[in-house]
């Protein structure tokens, strides 16, 4: 009794020491091969439909957007002089590249001690949560990707102030998350039901 103990415990310790995968999945441009791909994925987008009412197309088009599915990401460090690394853009991490301080926020107010910005079940909440407060602070449809995308990109007072008009690129980036969003709805239509 006492080897299949210890069998137990190596192969627990050294299955936690394998390292994640934080990689995207294979195709980003489809719904249904990224949700069978990463089943897990579906679930949490099922458990945010739930919980807020955010649909799972807006969802998986503002990842993409932010993250392109990989769990670890992070903006790129910045450089003085081309060579001597100043830290990054911003302290945006994880799937939904939630900043410190909204992320702290979330926890707080819905997430508990456990919450991760690497865990997908997690991200999705955070995004629902976001996005229904901007709904209820801003009157944005949780339907509407581009004006979801805006507010969360911009931050809600941002949004407010329409600080997002001066910005000719994230205008064309919030299009390009809406015809996403248009898409993987199509798309999300004809997965199998098991998706």
């Amino acid at each position: 009794m006492s080897r299949l103990i210890l069998a137990l415990v190596v192969v627990a310790v050294v299955g936690s020491c394998a390292p994640r995968d934080t990689s995207a999945p294979n195709n980003l441009d489809n719904a249904c091969a990224l949700l069978a791909e990463r089943p897990h994925y579906a679930r949490a987008f099922r458990q945010a439909k739930r919980k807020w009412g955010v649909e799972p197309h807006v969802l998986m088009a503002m990842i993409y957007q932010e993250s392109k599915f990989i769990s670890d990401n992070r903006p790129p460090h910045q450089y003085v002089l081309g060579i001597i690394p100043t830290g990054r853009q911003s302290s945006a991490f994880g799937y939904s590249q939630a900043l410190d301080g909204t992320w702290a926020e979330y926890v707080d107010q819905q997430g508990g001690r456990g919450a991760r910005r690497d865990d997908m079940r997690h991200a999705a909440d955070f995004m629902g949560w976001y996005m229904t407060l901007s709904s209820s602070e801003l009157g944005l449809s949780l339907h509407d990707a581009r004006n979801q995308y805006l507010a969360y990109h911009e931050g809600r007072s941002g949004f407010r102030r329409q600080s997002y008009t001066s910005k000719s690129w994230l205008m064309r980036v919030a299009g390009e998350v809406e015809s996403r969003a248009a898409t993987y709805q199509m798309q999300l239509a004809s997965c199998p039901r098991r998706l």
